[in-house]
């Protein structure tokens, strides 16, 4: 293993969404660790939420399968360029490279208010508590990182750029990217389930949900081309059938949590678990299957979300981030509500102790109830590992690629480290 022995230089730019000043001054160059202190400073003490954005050459290591394609002619790219184009410290290895990894990091203690909550952690299955990132097994980014405030345009010391647009379209971007990586593992967890089920009915309730994304798709896109949405699209039945089965998955998730209350103590006898949702030892029951389909709503759910925030953001461009905030935070209320329901059920059947019966009957226990008694423990121990985590406890960084055509791709969010 060889060490890095030369610095990479990190051009850094402090942006905001209205005019502010930063209360401290950032210093000439910066170590990752001093940046987040930094970080951590503006997000308490600024009058305005201020984030940081990044630029560097992209790593040969950086998977972009699953990112967000914009033109170059997006109203996305032409900020990025519009940015680094008035300034005269941009890193010369990044802006000759051909390709360039922008990153741009909003401070923890303002991410459930940019996204209102719309962002959350996607939990990695490598390691508990783990979560995905993006830039992982990227090099050159580590300990030998220097990074260089710069300014542009008309800003001056320790006044932040004003770049309402480029965050608005970067979070849009990035939320829509990470609900479609949840539609994507959604779909395809239902599909295995549904092939065993063999019920058309909940074949149905997938079909209507998959069928959704091409609309969504496209009005993504011409949302953020800053097009208007055209009743030709479909989106209005698009939403009809996203909304349908947000309203079912409440139901179950009512009804489940209604059931767990009734069992007494986390030791539970496993026909008595069966009794209160059925289905539940049965690794292709149709439990599983309802819980995943609620995952597939509330994936689809929040790029709907997304597209309504954009839209009316856009309606008055002069007030971009306050009302894309505000109509971020208002509907996603609900939302949130459901999926801290569904977390809820996960967690309380991750900690149950199941046990087998001990009726009057029940003189024996055959090997294939033993087998179902751990077959369902592991499984339920495994629910309480899908629960998801808000990135509201650590920065939100979104990383988007420049492709030397001037396009972009925006890469799922990630929790930031320095």
């Amino acid at each position: 293993m060889t060490t890095e022995t030369t610095a990479e230089i990190i051009p850094l730019w402090t942006l905001s969404t209205a005019e502010v000043h930063t209360p401290v001054k950032l210093d000439e160059a910066m170590t990752p660790a001093r940046l987040s202190e930094l970080r951590s400073v503006l997000a308490v003490m600024a009058e305005s939420p201020v984030a940081t954005l990044e630029v560097r050459p992209k790593p040969e290591s950086l998977d972009t399968s699953g990112g967000m394609s914009f033109s170059s002619l997006s109203p996305l790219a032409q900020q990025l360029s519009t940015l680094t184009a008035t300034t005269s410290k941009v890193l010369p290895s990044a802006a000759g490279s051909g390709e360039t990894l922008y990153r741009m990091t909003v401070p923890a203690k303002v991410a459930a208010q940019v996204s209102g909550n719309v962002l959350r952690s996607m939990p990695s299955k490598a390691a508990a508590g783990g979560v995905h990132s993006a830039l992982l097994g990227s090099k050159g980014i580590a300990a030998q990182a220097t990074y260089v405030p710069v300014t542009a345009g008309a800003a001056t010391a320790g006044l932040a750029t004003v770049a309402a647009p480029l965050i608005m379209f970067s979070i849009a971007a990035g939320a829509s990217v990470y609900a479609e990586q949840q539609r994507r593992a959604a779909i395809e967890k239902i599909t295995v389930l549904l092939e065993k089920l063999h019920q058309d009915r909940l074949d149905d309730e997938r079909n209507s949900l998959d069928g959704c994304r091409n609309a969504i798709d496209k009005a993504t896109a011409i949302l953020l081309d800053k097009g208007k949405i055209s009743s030709s699209l479909g989106l209005g039945s698009a939403v009809h059938a996203i909304d349908t089965a947000i309203a079912a998955a409440e139901r179950r998730a009512k009804g489940w949590k209604k059931a767990l209350k009734k069992l007494r103590g986390d030791k539970v006898e496993l026909p008595a678990l069966v009794g209160a949702i059925n289905g539940i030892d049965d690794e292709d029951g149709e439990f599983y299957a309802h819980l995943e389909l609620a995952d597939l709503a509330i994936a689809l759910k929040r790029r709907v979300l997304v597209l309504q925030a954009v839209e009316h953001a856009q309606q008055d461009e002069g007030n971009e981030f306050e009302n894309f905030s505000a109509a971020l935070k208002l509907d996603a209320q609900n939302l949130e509500k459901l999926t801290d329901d569904l977390d809820d059920v996960r967690l309380r059947l991750s900690t149950l102790q199941l046990d087998r019966s001990h009726g009057i009957r029940d003189f024996t226990f055959s090997s294939a109830s033993v087998d179902k008694l751990l077959h369902t423990t592991q499984r339920l121990r495994a629910l309480g590992d899908q629960v998801s985590s808000s990135l509201g406890q650590a920065d939100v960084a979104i990383d988007m690629v420049k492709q030397a055509d001037g396009s972009v791709i925006v890469l799922p969010p990630s929790a930031a480290t320095a």
